[in-house]
């Protein structure tokens, strides 16, 4: 089975929803239930939970749950310095992209002895969580690290799934410390999330936890987001996903690649192609055929374009359109003149311009971050940068002729609110003034 094929002006409104459908989210009510018992499990029980829960689901006996200076410095002999070379080079792109991001205080005097502020201050404690699942994930721990340290955040910890042996995967360790985060737990899956979100005798609880992870992780980290008691979180998330929109002068051969790219992410992953050109199309998938036999992952990938379609339309407008409307993880814009068609990309976490500019470049080490919302979020969430490890405070000043010059005003809205309390505190005020 392959890419699927459809005309967009052949389609009546219901048959493009589903077209745009995403496959079903793998959480349902036996997951949600199973989630709340690990979550309750770790609350009651702690770090015996996360060692009974990491022997029975990641099949991993471990000690203690730490990593220790010693297990950093086997990571690092366990990585040659071409590995450790990309890990500084992707870490100093992503760096330099987002210290752009610090925002800067605002002081106005909207009126004559008015004066408004707003301050940022770093979240206190932040949990990041990075998967391993089918693959480990160097570069999540990158992309979570890097703005975490330049916003601040004094307490910083990190969760990641340990392998068979015990041992956590080196490049996400090095990777992790690198960008400056050495407080690491082998912990995954709910259980992690459960660990940061409410603190064991070894895991500290954090104010808000970041990072992706497969249903169980996402189911997880909207349970405790509900919790007073709890953490917030980053962004709801869905499996990965691109769309890519080509015109017939794109390669084929690019556009396969870079379908093929997400699609190994795992099963659940959907790529989608809008196209103004069937040939195009008909070569694509004739592409993904012949790629698919030189990856290592091309199970996984295969069942992710079964997910998958490609859409032709008449034009590249619709084609926008059509991209707008499904709203992507990520947007590969592969036609001529691709950046004059910016202006009309509403809806996507993140856009790649051009041939030359594929989804893994920002995935690694472009500089932009790859924590993305998913599954149509784009719509109402952006991707991971230095404002979510930021929470911003206003400040008001009024010197009393301030408040006289705004009295009338607060009186009169209070009073229209019914709220009279409100009226009072400013004209107590103004009576007691000679």
């Amino acid at each position: 089975m392959s890419l699927s094929t459809c005309i967009w002006s052949e389609l009546d409104e219901a048959a493009r929803n589903v077209m745009l459908r995403r496959p079903s989210m793998s959480t349902n009510g036996d997951t949600e239930i199973a989630v709340a018992d690990i979550i309750a499990a770790v609350r009651k029980d702690g770090d015996r939970a996360l060692l009974r829960l990491t022997r029975r689901l990641d099949r991993a006996s471990l000690q203690s749950l730490r990593v220790t200076d010693q297990e950093f410095e086997s990571a690092r002999e366990e990585l040659d310095d071409k590995a450790v070379a990309a890990i500084d080079l992707a870490i100093a792109n992503v760096r330099r992209f987002h210290q752009e991001q610090v925002p800067a205080d605002i002081t106005v005097d909207t009126m004559p002895g008015v004066r408004c502020e707003r301050v940022s201050h770093p979240v206190e404690s932040v949990g990041l969580y990075v998967p391993a699942g089918t693959a480990p994930l160097p570069s999540a721990a990158i992309m979570l690290a890097v703005p975490a340290e330049i916003a601040g955040c004094p307490n910083r910890i990190m969760c990641t799934p340990p392998r068979l042996d015990g041992s956590a995967d080196p490049a996400v360790l090095i990777a992790a410390s690198r960008a400056g985060v050495t407080q690491i737990y082998k912990v995954g899956g709910a259980q992690a999330i459960a660990a940061m979100a409410y603190g064991t005798d070894t895991v500290p609880k954090v104010d808000k936890i970041y990072g992706p992870g497969n249903a169980w992780v996402t189911c997880a980290k909207a349970l405790v987001s509900a919790d007073p008691d709890g953490a917030a979180i980053d962004m709801p998330a869905g499996p990965s996903e691109v769309l890519v929109i080509a015109d017939d002068d794109a390669s084929p051969e690019f556009v396969a690649a870079d379908l093929l790219s997400q699609a190994e992410h795992g099963v659940d992953s959907q790529v989608m192609l809008v196209t103004t050109s069937i040939d195009l199309a008909t070569n694509v998938r004739q592409e993904i055929d012949s790629q698919l036999s030189d990856l290592s992952r091309a199970e996984i990938a295969n069942a992710a374009i079964n997910n998958s379609r490609a859409i032709v339309v008449d034009d590249i407008a619709t084609a926008v359109q059509v991209s707008n409307r499904y709203a992507p993880e990520h947007l590969i814009l592969q036609v001529a003149g691709a950046r004059n068609l910016l202006h009309a990309i509403r809806n996507a976490g993140s856009v790649f311009v051009g041939p030359w500019s594929p989804e893994s470049a920002g995935d690694y080490c472009s500089g932009t971050n790859h924590v993305l919302p998913t599954y149509g979020y784009a719509r109402t969430y952006s991707g991971l940068g230095i404002d979510q490890f930021l929470r911003q405070m206003t400040v008001q000043e009024l010197s009393k002729e301030g408040l006289i010059g705004l009295s009338e005003t607060v009186v009169t809205l209070a009073n229209l609110e019914g709220l009279d309390a409100h009226a009072a505190a400013v004209t107590r005020r103004l009576k007691a003034t000679p």
